[in-house]
This record gives C-alpha cells, structure tokens and sequence, in this order.
C-alpha cells in the first residue's frame, strides 16, 4: 500500500554515486554491507541495467545480498536485462522479474531509494 513505509530500494548499476569506478564498486559494497549490520532493510530490492550484474555468481556483492534474502529482503531482477547481457546461466540470488513486477514493487512502495 503507498504510503505504509515500505521502502524500495532501485540499483540501476554496479556503482554507487558516478565518477571512478573503483570507488564507486567499494561504495556499493559498503552500502551494502552497513544495510545488511544496521538492520533496517528495504522491502525489495529493484535491480535492472547493469545493476542485474550483482545477482550473479561471481559478483563482489553476493554474500550481502544473499544474506539480505535471508533475512527477508524481495530481490527482483530485470528478466530483460539479465537476457541482454546473456546472464541468465548465472543469477546466484533473488528472483528475475519482468519490468511489469518492478513497476508494481515501485508504484505499492512508501519510498523509493535509487542508487
């Protein structure tokens, strides 16, 4: 229901904030791992671009987000995009979704944080 305080959270890419790359991949990871030890965590996690990198084996953010499942967070991932980029062999965690499912997660959310 809008407004009831869930929260969505929308990773576009496998960066935080633009600029060096590098940076940008150990911010996320930060981010990540703070959310995961401060436990207040979104109800959904919305990834779609280059963002659906992160739900796939091999990624540097898998263990949080794994853990961040555990523990209850939606992880949806852009079917689309996870079949652009060939990855559909290799999501390790969440569920892959069509954008009508990211759509709804964003339009019943209470707010929407994009990385």
């Amino acid at each position: 229901m809008p407004g009831s305080g869930s929260c969505v959270l929308v990773i576009a890419g496998e960066t935080m904030g633009q600029g060096d790359p590098e940076l940008g991949r150990r911010l996320l990871g930060n981010f990540l791992h703070a959310l995961e030890a401060g436990r207040r965590f979104p109800d959904t996690i919305c990834f779609y671009n280059e963002g659906v990198r992160l739900v796939v084996q091999g990624s540097p953010a898998l263990q949080n987000l794994q853990t961040l499942e555990a523990l209850g967070v939606r992880l949806l991932a852009c079917r689309t995009c996870i079949e652009f980029y060939g990855l559909g062999d290799r999501v390790a965690v969440g569920t892959v979704g069509t954008m009508a499912d990211i759509v709804a997660a964003l339009f019943d959310a209470g707010s929407v944080i994009r990385l």
